[in-house]
């Protein structure tokens, strides 16, 4: 009995310690790896370097701290905005992080880490146009906007789909204000100031339309690695990294 007690013991064990085994390497899509989805034209939280290959920005340089913290290979996944948060859902990344705001609605579907930056909505308008303050987009024809963002979300509750014409990037929308086919854009403060600076004749309003937080999404069945991601995100906060990176990005006014 002791003999037949101990072979199950030792099962025991070999299937616990497995069971453990099991969980850390299902912690991720791909062992070793950390696949993130984003959107890579939304300077400066994500963008194309200068190389033409390679990603920057801050949403690339948190992954890739948090990455190397966790022992892991970052690898980026660039695509639609509007298909960031699917593929967490799907499996096809870990986690979503391209200036993600925070929503209610969007809880309902993933999980969310700590908030890691503060983002505004700006508006973007000629500077000879008839846009002077956010009380004027209730009287314009057609606000561009990056689709399934919360300026996109924000500007349909507001003033009905009928005014509202959704582009694939920031940059599109912007060149459709340009071309006179929108009368201003909702976007990010951040990137606003971007294409504001790239784009002579173009100004922001002096009036935020919203603000909101920033964080890094996951799916429902991820909560592990959500648990590991934010150990190192907060400790990151806590000890300034993350501001620095901010800083380096996002220059004080």
């Amino acid at each position: 009995m002791k003999k037949v007690l101990a072979v199950v013991l030792v099962a025991l064990m070999v299937l616990s310690l497995g069971a453990c085994g099991k969980t850390e390497s299902n912690m991720t899509v791909q062992k070793g790896k950390l696949i993130i989805a984003t959107n890579a034209a939304f300077p400066p939280y994500e963008f194309i370097a200068d190389d033409g290959k390679s990603f920057a920005g801050i949403d690339i340089e948190i992954s890739e701290m948090i990455a190397k913290e966790l022992g892991l290979e970052l690898e980026v996944q660039d695509m639609e905005f509007a298909s960031i948060l699917t593929a967490v859902q799907t499996g096809k990344a870990d986690v979503a992080i391209a200036a993600l705001t925070v929503t209610e609605e969007r809880k309902q579907n993933v999980n969310f880490s700590s908030t890691y930056a503060t983002g505004i909505q700006s508006v973007i308008v000629k500077a000879d146009g008839d846009v002077k303050s956010i009380d004027d987009l209730a009287n314009v024809d057609k606000i561009g906007v990056q689709e399934a963002t919360t300026g996109h979300i924000y500007c349909e509750g507001d003033y009905g789909e009928d005014h509202i014409i959704a582009y694939s990037n920031g940059a599109q929308a912007v060149q459709a204000l340009i071309a006179g086919k929108v009368q201003c854009v909702v976007i990010d403060n951040s990137p606003a100031k971007e294409f504001v600076a790239a784009n002579e004749g173009l100004t922001l309003l002096d009036s935020a339309y919203a603000e909101e937080d920033y964080a890094a999404a996951f799916s429902k069945n991820s909560e592990e690695l959500l648990k590991k991601f934010n150990e190192v995100l907060d400790k990151k906060i806590a000890d300034g990294s993350v501001q620095k990176i901010l800083d380096k990005y996002i220059k004080a006014e």
